[in-house]
């Protein structure tokens, strides 16, 4: 208890209190701009800590990195565009009620869920950090492996009555992961001879891509985001947080999750996303069906990914192992303010270490209020016409793409992406199979080889590797044998020929991709590239004959209201001018950036874009395009450019 009121003590000093509000502004702010993610902000704000003691510099860092998580549900629920890799199972659900006029009710469960999580991975982390550190050496390369692969059968969940297509897809996503420099044996992968390939596909990219441009085309068609003109009110707000206490067990399981499974170096947030996404979808509730704007959709991701933050600290602490890429770069930090991890934290640094608790806490708190206060004014924005937003939120993902890498090919990149997800969209195939594939592939192919290196393939027979891809592959016979029960549901499968030609060129694109590997790679590049590419022709092939069966189906009998099977349908014509709408808007700003700059392309971007999509007022659009422009110049110029502490800054700090 001395220790604990010590801590408290501490960080009652004004200035650090002034840093951990600070941390979760700036954590807000970082959350909402697609493609900046909280990596970039914690590179940007360690700088500033230098002159920093340890309780303020770790309330700065921790207080922002503990709510990205949080904002980044403001776009993915109001325009389907993940705000970060954290966000991407939110979209399912939460943008669809957002469509349907609840975006209101949306944002109170998901801030209420995160703001129970975060203080829950707070007390997981303060009461696991002496009992840690067994626990996780414990686990061997082989148990890294086995735990990837469940999250992987997650698929099989999230592609509803469609399992094939899911594992299909999800094998796609990790052959696009595959694409680089091999890290195993140096070699080129698909790159292609081009030297931008060579890190992979960034996933901020990727992500952008495949859920971000299909549903600014979807957006760009309705006209506006909500469904209809109902004005959103707290009352709305307050049914999600009822909904978050009314699902109190779910919200529990799912922050356990997040904070047990973030501990375990290797496993990212977007694959605890999905694994709570996917515990939620096996029991729906009442309401609507998973990804059709059943709540339990948004809170059970959003407890789990805040809950990750207090998890992933556990290792970093207790023996300097980054329990995610953001730690990695919090290491950093404890050196430059000379602190060790391991037995010191327990000892003569404990009461950095309750600060730390304490933060996150305070922090997950502080963001979470700060978000509801703002539900209402956040919702209105699912009533502005599209022709102001569509622009907008374009400009915002290219140009955040654009500073990846500061090439052409970034723009390129997006497209080419954007136009896979519009495709898979089209088509019904499940865009968050593919991203998990995409996000799981690496890891899962580092664990395999490392695995088979040790212990050829003996390493198969241990206890908690068989349990747990048991439980995998349980799980994807229980969805397959319940889409055949229900293949007599003529609803089951889409009766489109371009379906057929879609899943054949899947085939002969994994059937190539396993002949090149096998061709061009050694053994140790090739065997786990080989075998996701085989699988890829095969659940491929599968799918394609599945939907030819489906497409031999009798028309039902004369008078029905059914479109003809394999036949194009009209609504088909809207949407593909939608996609090629948004993907003329990426070009035209690209094209923009590459001429002028990235300033002065969006001023006459937005306001263009605005003005051609149907706005009546020059001066409107003139006046949004300013803000517009000053918004990027702060986010991607003033900040990143700016030293740290700037002169006036440090002069405010030594004064404190």
């Amino acid at each position: 208890m001395d220790l604990i009121l010590t801590a408290i003590a501490e960080m009652a000093q004004p200035f650090r209190m002034l840093m951990l509000v600070t941390g979760v502004f700036a954590g807000l702010v970082v959350g909402v701009v697609p493609g900046i993610g909280g990596l970039f902000a914690m590179a940007l704000l360690i700088p500033m800590t230098y002159n920093m003691d340890p309780f303020a510099a770790f309330a700065l860092l921790l207080g922002m990195g503990s709510v990205t998580t949080t904002s980044d549900t403001i776009p993915a629920i109001l325009f389907g565009v993940p705000g970060s890799v954290g966000a991407a199972a939110t979209v399912l659900d939460g943008h669809a009620m957002a469509k349907k006029g609840e975006a209101a009710r949306a944002f109170g469960a998901s801030y209420s869920a995160s703001m129970i999580g975060g203080v829950f991975g707070a007390l997981v982390l303060a009461a696991a950090i002496p009992v840690m550190r067994p626990l996780v050496l414990y686990l061997k390369t082989p148990d890294f492996f086995a735990i990837c692969a469940f999250g992987l059968s997650i698929v099989a969940i999230l592609a509803g009555s469609q399992p094939l297509k899911g594992l299909a897809a999800a094998m796609l996503g990790m052959l696009a992961s595959f694409i680089g420099i091999d890290s195993i044996a140096g070699i080129e992968r698909w790159s292609f001879g081009q030297i931008y390939l060579w890190d992979g596909l960034p996933i901020s990219l990727v992500f952008l891509g495949l859920f971000g441009l299909p549903e600014l085309a979807s957006l760009l068609m309705r006209g506006s985001i909500q469904g209809n003109a109902e004005r959103p009110t707290y009352a709305g707000m307050w049914q999600g947080i009822r909904d978050t206490l009314r699902e109190w067990p779910l919200v529990l399981r799912c922050s356990a999750i997040g904070s047990l499974l973030g501990a375990v170096p290797g496993i990212g947030i977007a694959v605890l996303d999905w694994i709570a996404y996917g515990h939620a979808s096996r029991r729906p509730g009442r309401g609507p069906k998973f990804g059709q704007g059943n709540v339990r959709g948004v809170i059970a991701p959003e407890s789990a990914n805040n809950a990750k933050e207090g998890g992933s600290l556990i290792p970093t602490i207790a023996f300097g192992v980054p329990g995610s890429a953001s730690m990695s770069i919090l290491l950093g930090a404890f050196v430059i303010h000379g602190l060790v991890p391991g037995p010191d934290m327990l000892g003569k640094n404990a009461a950095i270490t309750v600060s730390m608790v304490l933060s996150i806490a305070v922090a997950n708190i502080v963001g979470a209020v700060t978000c509801l206060l703002l539900t209402r004014q956040l919702a209105r924005i699912a009533q502005v016409s599209a022709a102001i937003l569509v622009p907008l939120v374009v400009t915002f993902i290219v140009v955040g793409a654009y500073q990846t890498n500061m090439s052409a090919f970034d723009f390129l990149l997006v497209m080419l992406v954007g136009a896979v997800g519009m495709a898979m969209k089209e088509f019904n195939w499940p865009r968050s199979a593919f991203s998990l594939g995409f996000v799981l592939g690496p890891s899962l192919e580092n664990y395999f080889f490392l695995a088979y290196q040790i212990s050829g393939w003996a390493w198969l027979k241990q206890p908690l590797v068989l349990i747990l891809l048991g439980l995998a592959i349980a799980g994807v016979v229980r969805q397959t044998v319940s889409w055949i029960k229900a293949r007599g549901n003529a609803d089951a499968l889409p009766p489109a020929l371009p379906d057929i030609a879609a899943s054949s060129a899947l085939t002969l694109l994994g059937g190539a991709a396993l002949v090149t590997a096998l061709l061009d790679f050694p053994f140790e590049a090739a065997i786990f590239p080989a075998i996701t590419a085989g699988l890829l022709a095969l659940f491929s092939l599968l799918t394609t004959i599945q939907t030819m069966l489906r497409c031999r189906k009798p028309v039902p009998a004369s008078g029905a209201d059914v479109t003809p099977v394999g036949e194009w349908q009209p609504s088909d014509g809207p949407a593909l001018r939608g996609n090629l709408t948004v993907l003329g808007l990426c070009l035209a700003l690209a094209f923009l950036v590459l001429l002028a700059g990235h300033l002065a392309a969006t001023f006459i971007f937005v306001a263009g874009g605005i003005w051609l999509l149907g706005s009546r007022s020059p001066k409107m659009a003139l006046a949004v395009a300013a803000g517009v422009t000053l918004c990027i110049y702060a986010v991607f110029d003033l900040l990143a450019s700016q030293p740290w502490p700037a002169p006036w800054l440090a002069g405010l700090f030594k004064a404190f």
